[in-house]
């Protein structure tokens, strides 16, 4: 079975922008349409940048059912994670009901999780599924750490179509042993793709099929320009493009992705002050002024 087109390219992981009264549906909608213009591969929302994990139920459905309205004909995903395996398909339900055409499924937890917790996780989704499924590996916020061989078992499931994996090693040949590595332990028809932005260069060029992106989700253009050299195998002009956005990723490094954002939306004027869940903050001042440059150094307009 060959890959599905839908989990490759570059998938933008848009902000779920939040007022007091729940979500910012015209700051969302904006996030969006943008995107989709732009002609990303896919569109993923309820990410963590999404902040799928502080949103209730009738938050998250609302945002598939926007993000379906909004993106044209670009496939939309949606984030299905929760504690309870009971709420993962209630998510599910909504997400496959609002007409999303895949999910994106983190194993969260606050009991640390065993592998065969975790399998099990996946194999009642998935026996619950109409549509393909992502396995988002994201041991920073879920704490739950993926070996190669329960990657090689959950990908065995019906419906598992691709794995988001975590940054790969700076150096091109470990990257491109960290993938074979994984590749190897998989189905043909699985796609593995790549996150941490500032490694997005290096997985593509090392063989990831696919780019699950934050910054996409706000700056589309440079992101497609980046994907589209590595994918044609043109590494040097893929690292080149890469390097003009050193400055946000150092950022991104610094401060976590998630605020970093937030922050970059906010300073294009694409979402309000405040647009993350309390308890969480923003960037203070120190912060925001140095996204300020980064933007001016990188000469994205405000």
């Amino acid at each position: 079975m060959k890959p599905s087109t839908m989990f490759t390219g570059l998938s933008a992981f848009p902000l779920t922008p939040l007022t007091d009264a729940g979500i910012d549906e015209p700051a969302f909608e904006r996030l969006v349409a943008r995107v989709a213009a732009a002609g990303v591969d896919s569109i993923c929302v309820l990410g963590s940048t999404g902040s799928y994990a502080y949103l209730d139920r009738a938050e998250r459905a609302r945002a598939v059912e926007l993000a379906m309205a909004g993106a044209g004909n670009v496939p939309v995903l949606a984030g299905v994670g929760a504690l309870r395996t009971r709420d993962v398909l209630r998510h599910v339900e909504d997400a496959q009901e609002c007409g999303a055409s895949g999910v994106l499924l983190a194993p969260m937890s606050y009991q640390p999780l065993g592998d065969d917790e975790v399998f099990g996780l996946y194999e009642d989704v998935t026996a619950n599924l109409s549509v393909p499924l992502v396995v988002y590996d994201n041991p920073t916020t879920t704490r739950v750490v993926f070996s190669d061989e329960l990657h090689a078992r959950i990908a065995q499931l019906p419906g598992v179509l691709s794995i988001k994996i975590p940054p790969v090693p700076a150096d091109p040949e470990q990257a491109k042993v960290r993938v074979s590595s994984l590749r190897a332990g998989l189905p043909g028809h699985v796609t593995i793709g790549v996150s941490g932005d500032g490694a997005a260069a290096a997985g593509l060029l090392a063989g990831c099929d696919a780019w699950y992106s934050v910054i996409a989700g706000i700056l589309p253009e440079p992101c497609l320009a980046i994907t589209r050299a590595a994918t044609a195998g043109n590494a040097d002009l893929a690292r080149s493009l890469s390097m003009d956005l050193e400055p946000l990723w150092q950022l991104m490094a610094r401060f976590g992705s998630y605020r970093v954002a937030s922050a970059v939306a906010e300073d294009l004027g694409l979402v309000s002050a405040g647009n993350l869940p309390a308890p969480v903050q923003g960037l203070d001042g120190n912060g925001r002024a140095a996204v300020a440059r980064a933007l001016e150094e990188m000469k994205i307009p405000g």
